[in-house]
Parts: structure tokens; C-alpha cells; sequence
């Protein structure tokens, strides 16, 4: 077993953030079954330990960060403050840029914020005004609003918004994101 192969799997579950299946970490690093059983095996044991907050759950063939199961009332209680709380300014314009833009990569989106977006798309997907898709093989996610945030404004349709064609497809906006894929 690698040690960096192990680092390698720990990152993705952790950049991830959902489950993923055996197969897609084994295509991506080029291991075979064995090697990634092994690999699962020492992750556990460095995380599922009672004093601490992170744990893998392996459920058929797939593979995911969570918390630690202890520690669920407390979460639920966390999540509840977050959910029923106004948004914040930042999360509003995260909001509105995937709105206009979607389906939005999290490079894409923090490329036109400059700043970086995990917390603020962690909140938006459990407020359920987002949602995420997987591409290339379950690595690359994209972001896009979810009906839960239409009904939320009272439209039927992103094109409702306002000057949604004219900010849609603003051609600097999509110039900037095309040098970043570039680089």
C-alpha cells in the first residue's frame, strides 16, 4: 500500500464531499481492489475512533466522509440554527451567480468571487436552493438552482430573473472563466 495512495483517497473523500464508488477511486489512481481494501482499512482506523468528529463510511462498494454518528444531535441542532437563519450577503451572491450561470463549477464560481465558496455552498445545498451534479467520472461537481429556490421567489423559471438573458450569457463574465480553464 502507498502511503501517498492513501493521502490521494482521503483528499478525494474529503474534496468530494458524498459517496463515491470504489471503482471511480480505482480508475482515478490506478489501483486494484486489494490495494484500495487496504487503504480503506488504514483510513478507518485513523478515523473511526470514538474522539473523532470524522468518520468513513464504506456501504456497498462506496465510500464516504461523515460525521461521527455520536455527534448527530449536536449536528442536527447546528444545522437547524443554519437552515432557518436569513442569508447572508455572501451566500445571496454565491446564490445569484450559479442562478445566472448554472450549471457552475465551484473553481468557476470562486473564480468570479474571488474567494473561496465551500462553506457557502455546504449551506445552500442543505438549505436545498442548490443542488449538486457530478461530471467526469464524479470528480468535477456543478452547481445549479434547485425548484425548492424558485418556489422560494414565487417564478416558474431562472429566466424570470431579472435581465436573466442579457447576464446569462455576459461575454466578459465568460471570458474570464475561459482564461482560468486555460491556466
Amino acid at each position: 500500500m502507498s502511503k501517498n495512495n492513501s493521502s490521494i483517497v482521503e483528499s478525494i473523500l474529503f474534496a468530494t464531499g458524498k459517496t463515491i464508488k470504489y471503482k471511480e477511486i480505482m480508475s482515478f489512481i490506478n489501483i486494484k481492489e486489494e490495494e484500495l481494501k487496504e487503504i480503506i482499512s488504514s483510513i478507518k482506523e485513523k478515523y473511526n475512533k470514538d474522539d473523532s468528529g470524522i468518520h468513513v463510511l464504506d456501504n456497498n462498494s462506496k465510500l464516504q466522509f461523515v460525521t461521527n454518528p455520536d455527534n448527530g444531535k449536536v449536528m442536527q441542532e447546528y444545522f437547524a440554527d443554519e437552515i432557518t437563519g436569513e442569508l447572508s450577503r455572501p451566500s445571496l451572491e454565491t446564490l445569484t451567480i450559479i442562478s445566472y450561470r448554472q450549471p457552475i463549477s465551484k473553481e468557476e464560481l470562486e473564480q468570479i468571487r474571488g474567494v473561496n465558496c465551500s462553506l457557502i455552498l455546504r449551506n445552500l445545498l442543505i438549505r436545498g436552493f442548490v443542488e449538486s451534479k457530478s461530471s467526469q467520472g464524479g470528480l468535477l461537481i456543478n452547481y445549479s438552482t434547485t425548484t425548492d429556490f424558485l418556489r422560494h421567489l414565487g417564478i416558474d423559471s431562472v429566466k424570470d430573473l431579472p435581465d436573466y438573458e442579457k447576464l446569462n450569457s455576459d461575454d466578459n463574465l465568460q471570458s474570464v472563466i475561459n482564461n482560468t480553464d486555460e491556466e
